[in-house]
C-alpha cells in the first residue's frame, strides 16, 4: 500500500519548550516547517514545576527573548506571581522567576503557533530518520518516518524529544511506560539513531506529587507574596501590563520525623533498589536523596505553589519522590500544613533516553549526521528554559543552513546561551546539565538586565528583531551614553544642601566639590536617590535608569571582566580545523591527544575547556601550531 509523502524545509520533533521555539524561529525565517508532537494537547507542556526563570535561568529567558524567541512573551501573558530573587546581592545574580499557569502558558504557546505563518502541528510519533551518503561518506538527513509509515522529506531535522524517548514513570514497585504526566511515550526513535551511530545515555528527572488544595492548612506555613512592582520577561511587553493582582506561594518544612520515614524505607525506593538505572540531576534532587545525602540537616524547604488559577492542585517544590504512594503520603503528612494532605497524582521519577551532547557542534548540529540537529532534554540537559534556549538555536542554525548562511555561535562572553552549549559540546555531561550563575565567568557583563543590548543586535540580523524593535535599542544605547556622559561632568559643591543630605544617607560629607557619577559610585547611594541634587536631570525610562546606575557604579570591575574577555577572545579566533589530526602534535599527552580527535574542538578556547586537557597541552598546541604557520610562510621549510 502506498504511504503518505509530504515535503517541508525543517521537520521539528517534539513540541515541548525547546521544539516550540526550534519550530517558531525556523517558520518565522520562511521555512515550511512542521512541527510533530504525540499529543497535540501536550504543547509547552509543564510537567515538573510550572515556572519559567529563577536564577541563572531567569537570564537564559531574558536572552532568548533578546534574540527573538518567544518564552518570555508567553509568561508575560500567563503568570500568576512574579519575584526578583537575589535583591540582597548584586546585579550580576538578580533573577527573575515567575509562577505559571500551567494550563493557560501551553494555551497560549499552542495559539501562537498555530497562528504562525509557514508552521504546520502534526500529532503523530517520528519512528525514524531517513539519511542518504554524501560524497565524502558523510550521512545527510532527507526526512523523517512515522509509525504509520508516512514519509515527511526535507532538508534539516531538530530533535527536540524532551523527556520521551523510551520513557518510563516510576515510584515503587510500579513502573508505567509513559512519558511524563501518563502520556505516550516514543519508543521507536532511538533504535533508528543507534542504528546511525548515535551515542545514547539513559538519564533520570522526577516531580513532586500534586496535591488538592482545600486539604491544606495554610495556616501553619509561610505565605510568599510577589513583588509589588512586577518586572516582565520581555524587553518588548509594557510593564503597566503586568501590574496585575497575584496569588501567593507557601512556605513549610521537612522535620526529622519525615526523614526517619524515608530512612525506613530506602529499601522501598527504586531509586536505591537499583530499579532505576538512568542518571539524575546533582542540583535537583528527590527528596530521598537529599536525606541521604545531607543528614546532618534537620529539615528541608518544601514550597507550596498553585498550578493555576481555574485548579485546586497545588505543587509541592522540594519534595521530588519515586516512594511508592502509601510511603508518599506518610512522609507528606509529617510536613506543617499537610497533615490531612489528599494527593491528585502521585510523585514519579521518569527516565528517558537522551544524547551524549559532545557528538554536537556549537551550531548544535550532529558532527556525522549533517542537517540533523537536537535541542533541550535531548541533549543531555535539565530545565524549560535550558530546553527553550536550544531549540531556538537549532532552530535558528537548521534555517540558516538551508539558506546558505553562515551559522550563528553565541560565546562564553556574550551570554549563558554561549556558557550553557558550550559546556554541553565540549565537556562530559554524565548528568542532566543545569544553569548556574557560577558556571558563567563573565556574569558581571551577562547580567539578566543587559540581555537586549548585548543580544538584540544579533537578534535583527537574524531577522527574528523587528526594525522598530531595533530602533527602540539604538536609541536606548545613546540615552544610556548621554546620560552617563552628563553625570561625569555634573558637579555638585560641598555646599549645606549637599552635606545635609549625605548625612542623612549615611554618606562622608564632601571636602571639595564632586561629579554626580563619583557619589553614584558610593555603595549607600543611586542614581534615583540622588535626584533631589540634580536639578538638569532629564526625564528617562526605568530601563535606561537602570542601566546608568549599574556602569556608573560598577564602571572598575566592568573594565576589569572586559579586559578578561578580550583574552579570552585571543583564543577563541584562533581556529581549528574539523579535519585536523591531533595525533600528529609531538609531546601532547595522550589523554589529550584522545580528547581532542573525539571532540574536534572549533578554536583554541573551546580545546581548552575540555575535560582532560590541560593549559600545558593547549602550550604544546600553541607551539605547533606557531610552527605550522612559520612553514607555510616559508615555502614548507623550518627555519
Amino acid at each position: 500500500m502506498p504511504n503518505l509523502v509530504e515535503t517541508y524545509n525543517i521537520v521539528v520533533v517534539g513540541a515541548g519548550h525547546a521544539g516550540c521555539e526550534a519550530a517558531l524561529a525556523a517558520a518565522r525565517l520562511g521555512m515550511e516547517t512542521i512541527l510533530f508532537t504525540v499529543s497535540v494537547d501536550s504543547i509547552a507542556l509543564m510537567p515538573c514545576n510550572p515556572n519559567i526563570g529563577g536564577s541563572s535561568k531567569g537570564h537564559l529567558v531574558r536572552e532568548l527573548d533578546a534574540l527573538g524567541g518567544e518564552m518570555g512573551k508567553n509568561i508575560d501573558k500567563t503568570f500568576i506571581q512574579s519575584k526578583m530573587l537575589n535583591q540582597s546581592k548584586g546585579p550580576a545574580v538578580h533573577s527573575l522567576r515567575a509562577q505559571a499557569d500551567k494550563q493557560d502558558y501551553s494555551r497560549e504557546m499552542r495559539r501562537t503557533l498555530e497562528n504562525t505563518d509557514h508552521l504546520t502541528i502534526r500529532q503523530a510519533e517520528v519512528s525514524e530518520i531517513v539519511t542518504e551518503e554524501t560524497k565524502d561518506g558523510r550521512m545527510r538527513i532527507t526526512g523523517v518516518k512515522t509509525v504509520s509509515g508516512a514519509l515527511y522529506q526535507c532538508q534539516a531535522v531538530v530533535l527536540a524529544t524532551g523527556t520521551y524517548l523510551r520513557a518510563r514513570c516510576i515510584h515503587g514497585d510500579v513502573s508505567n511506560p509513559t512519558g511524563p504526566n501518563g502520556l505516550q511515550a516514543a519508543n521507536y526513535l532511538t533504535d533508528s539513531l543507534k542504528a546511525h551511530g548515535v551515542e545514547m545515555y539513559r538519564f533520570k528527572t522526577g516531580t513532586p506529587a500534586r496535591v488538592d488544595r482545600r486539604s491544606i492548612d495554610f495556616s501553619r506555613m509561610e505565605e510568599q507574596f510577589g513583588d509589588e512592582r512586577v518586572v516582565p520577561f520581555s524587553f518588548s511587553t509594557d510593564p503597566e501590563s503586568v501590574q496585575k493582582e497575584q496569588v501567593s506561594c507557601w512556605l513549610t518544612y521537612t522535620n526529622e520525623e519525615t526523614h526517619r520515614i524515608i530512612r525506613e524505607n530506602l529499601d522501598r525506593s527504586p531509586l536505591f533498589s537499583g530499579v532505576i538505572e538512568g542518571t539524575g540531576p546533582r542540583y535537583c534532587p528527590s527528596i530521598e536523596d537529599k536525606v541521604v545525602k545531607f543528614p546532618d540537616k534537620d529539615r528541608h524547604q518544601v514550597f507550596v505553589e498553585p498550578e493555576g488559577l481555574y485548579t485546586n492542585e497545588m505543587y509541592l517544590g522540594g519534595m521530588s519522590s519515586s516512594l511508592p504512594e502509601d510511603v508518599q503520603y506518610a512522609m507528606y503528612r509529617t510536613v506543617p500544613g499537610l497533615e490531612n494532605v489528599k494527593i491528585v497524582r502521585n510523585a514519579y521519577a521518569i527516565e528517558y533516553d537522551c544524547i551524549n551532547s559532545r557528538q554536537l557542534r556549537a551550531t548544535l548540529e550532529f558532527k556525522n549526521i549533517e542537517g540533523l540537529f537536537s535541542g533541550g532534554q535531548f541533549n543531555g540537559s535539565s530545565g524549560y528554559e535550558e530546553a527553550a534556549v536550544q531549540g531556538f538555536m537549532a532552530g535558528v542554525n537548521a534555517a540558516r543552513k538551508i539558506a546558505g548562511k553562515e551559522p550563528v555561535v553565541l560565546d562564553r562572553s556574550q551570554a549563558y546561551i554561549g556558557v550553557l552549549i558550550d559546556d554541553l559540546v565540549t565537556k562530559e555531561n554524565h548528568e542532566p546539565y543545569r544553569m548556574m550563575t557560577s558556571r558563567a565567568e563573565y556574569r558581571l557583563l551577562l547580567r539578566q538586565d543587559n540581555a537586549d543590548l548585548r543580544l538584540s543586535k544579533i537578534g535583527h540580523e537574524i531577522g527574528l528583531v523587528s526594525d522598530e524593535a531595533f530602533e527602540r535599542l539604538v536609541w536606548k544605547e545613546n540615552a544610556i551614553e548621554e546620560e552617563i556622559r552628563r553625570l561625569e561632568k555634573s558637579i555638585v559643591g560641598a555646599v549645606p544642601a549637599v552635606q545635609e543630605f549625605l548625612r542623612e544617607h549615611g554618606s562622608t560629607e564632601l571636602k571639595s566639590g564632586s561629579t554626580l557619577a563619583e557619589l553614584i559610585k558610593r555603595p549607600e547611594l543611586s542614581y534615583q536617590m540622588l535626584e533631589e541634587l540634580d536639578e538638569s536631570r532629564p526625564d528617562l525610562p526605568e530601563d535606561v535608569i537602570e542601566q546608568v546606575n549599574i556602569n556608573i557604579k560598577y564602571e572598575g570591575y566592568i573594565k576589569r571582566q572586559m579586559q578578561q574577555v578580550a583574552q579570552y577572545k585571543k583564543l577563541e579566533n584562533r581556529k581549528l580545523s574539523e579535519d585536523f589530526d591531533y595525533s600528529q602534535v609531538q609531546n601532547l599527552r595522550r589523554e589529550a591527544m584522545q580528547k581532542l580527535n573525539l571532540y574536534k574542538p572549533m578554536n583554541i578556547g573551546q580545546a581548552s575547556r575540555i575535560s582532560g586537557v590541560s593549559p600545558a597541552d593547549i602550550s604544546v598546541l600553541l607551539v605547533y601550531l606557531e610552527q605550522m604557520r612559520y612553514r607555510g610562510k616559508n615555502g614548507g621549510e623550518e627555519k
